[in-house]
């Protein structure tokens, strides 16, 4: 096994095959993060979404993509001029992947690409001395998405932080109220379809839990481009209440707890989940001053 990522397993108390699997996962986030930011792509972009949250603030749940966006609108940016460095990278560690670039099968401001690479491989890299994974699928892919958002709502801060692990390395990401904006746009306007998102609601409940404010700038800005509402639309922090009261009205419970059980070691804890409990917990919302 790599040093490092002995190093970096360290933390993880790994009693199942899932929990292993989701180690992996999580460190391998880590060895892209630090490749992308070896590359400079944090140059042009910031680091948001579940997966931030995880890794910067605390977060105490499993996120499978890496969210990004531009810092300024770009159509030209090429998420794939970062690949071949992203690729040297990443196989510096041992891990054998490979990067492509997701096509779009419909015009859109996000560029998604898939590093992918054998589940059973990676586990035994990981793992060298666990002999548990005799029934682990020999097709059976490891996927790390990754997107970028080129055409970013106006209004959000950022902030830089380090990582120590597999190697020093900085991260320009979102400050925590842009990020709880864009969970706040989620939980509101998430065109959730036939499956609730339960994760938006896990975080939420974190974000208020932690005290964060909301960039209320930033989330209208990101209200607006997505159509919810116009730019002569009122957009004070009792309207986003009353927006998030109209949908913890309409929301499928079950299937919300559902959705955020395997991401979470305490499924206990959702079984306060109901309209009236979302709703008094937002009277708490803030907007930073």
């Amino acid at each position: 096994m790599n040093t490092k990522i002995d190093q970096m397993l360290k933390i993880y108390d790994t009693k199942t095959i899932y929990d292993q699997k989701n180690a992996m996962k999580e460190i391998m986030q880590e060895i892209v993060l630090c490749g992308l930011s070896r590359a400079g792509f944090f140059q042009k972009t910031a680091f948001y979404g579940g997966t931030a949250l995880r890794i910067f603030y605390g977060l105490d749940r499993f996120s499978e993509d890496l969210d990004f966006s531009l810092m300024d609108r770009d159509t030209d940016f090429d998420i794939a001029a970062y690949f071949p460095t992203l690729k040297k990278e990443v196989r510096a560690y041992g891990l054998n992947v490979e990067i492509a670039e997701k096509e779009k099968s419909h015009e859109s401001n996000i560029q998604s690409a898939f590093l992918k690479g054998n589940t059973k491989e990676h586990l035994l890299l990981f793992y060298p001395d666990n002999t548990a994974f005799t029934n682990v699928p020999k097709n059976e892919l490891i996927k790390i998405k990754f997107e970028v958002d080129v055409n970013p709502p106006k209004y959000a801060t950022f902030e830089r932080k380090y990582r120590l692990q597999p190697v020093p390395y900085e991260v320009n990401l979102y400050d925590e109220p842009s990020l709880f904006a864009g969970k706040l746009h989620a939980v509101i306007g998430r065109s959730w379809k036939n499956r609730v998102k339960g994760r938006d609601l896990y975080d939420y409940i974190f974000y208020l839990s932690n005290g964060v404010h909301v960039n209320l700038k930033h989330l209208r800005e990101r209200l607006i481009q997505s159509g919810h509402i116009n730019k002569e639309s009122g957009c004070s922090m009792e309207d986003i209440k009353q927006m998030l009261y109209q949908r913890f009205d309409m929301i499928d419970y079950t299937q919300a707890k559902e959705d955020v059980e395997s991401f979470i070691r305490d499924a206990s804890i959702l079984n306060l989940w109901k309209a009236d409990f979302f709703k008094q917990i937002t009277q708490d919302l803030k907007e930073i001053e």
